[in-house]
């Protein structure tokens, strides 16, 4: 998979040369490396009945700021150093994650990390789901994370995340497009969860599940398949990809998707739906498809 090149501040910061993706197959020699770092972010439930051996816990709230309307926000500096503590991101060589819902909570993780610097992290395709369904071990004894630990957080990558204001600044664009992760009902407006229906002006919509295989176990569909669904819809390599839905949770899978197939310009916009629909100074758009 290859090694890894330094960068600059944070001292964690590693440019990383591992796929966003990596399989079970691929996993399960890698379990006594005791410099990796195995994230469940599944349902507290789903973790306490089964989960991969030495999996931590993690609960996913704590990476969203949680405060309304925008609650998918990043949460303050205070608790992003205290993740990164928990998460020992000045030890850990490699960090995995993966849930139980197809990857969108791990995908959001891996988001964050590379907002912090840290590019050494990967989804598992599939989840729990392949993971378990393909024969490979499985634990019921609980790993607990640190919850004492903090890391400063020196320095941010501004090019993974899309703020308001830059959405705004390049919505007339050619060389930028928005991804909406969202249902078609959603994107339309037919169904609202904010004060407003609709779509940031210009998005192009594709609903996070499909780009799902459910007869894969929730992995992403394949390349070609995935790479057609863009084409229909005029997202191109060549342009930069601002990925949206409600509270960047879909669209932090859709962040993952596009990584996955070799997009290096994508950024992820954390206030999504829930900041664009509630203001009402900020322009929509309703109907389409």
């Amino acid at each position: 998979m290859g090694g890894v090149q330094s960068c600059q501040a944070p001292f964690w910061c590693i440019m990383s040369h591992y796929p966003i993706l990596i399989e079970p197959d691929e996993l399960e020699p890698l379990l006594d490396d005791d410099k990796l770092l195995l994230v469940d972010l599944g349902k507290p439930e789903s973790y306490s009945q089964i989960h991969v051996p030495g999996a931590m816990y993690l609960d996913y709230p704590l990476l969203l700021a949680g405060t309304k309307p925008a609650s998918g926000l990043l949460p303050p500096e205070e608790r992003l150093a205290h993740l990164a503590g928990m998460l020992k991101l000045d030890s850990a060589s490699r960090v995995v994650a993966y849930d139980d819902e197809g990857g969108g909570r791990a995908a959001r993780l891996a988001w964050t990390l590379h907002y912090l610097g840290y590019q050494s992290i990967q989804v598992l395709n599939g989840g729990i789901h392949a993971w378990n369904n393909e024969g490979h071990p499985v634990s019921e004894d609980p790993v607990f994370l640190d919850n004492r630990q903090t890391l400063p957080v020196a320095s941010h990558d501004p090019t993974v995340l899309a703020t308001r204001a830059y959405v705004l600044e390049h919505l007339d664009d050619d060389g930028v497009v928005l991804l909406d992760a969202r249902t078609p009902e959603e994107y339309a407006g037919t169904k609202a969860y904010a004060a407003r229906g609709g779509h940031i002006p210009g998005a192009k919509n594709i609903n996070w599940q499909d780009t799902m295989d459910p007869d894969r176990n929730l992995r992403l569909k394949g390349a070609s398949q995935l790479q057609d669904m863009l084409t229909l819809r005029g997202i191109d390599p060549r342009q930069e990809v601002i990925t949206y839905c409600q509270t960047h949770h879909r669209s932090a899978h859709a962040w993952m998707m596009l990584k996955s197939l070799g997009f290096t310009r994508v950024r992820g916009y954390a206030g999504s739906w829930s900041e664009w629909g509630n203001d009402p100074a900020l322009p929509v758009e309703q109907g389409g498809s």
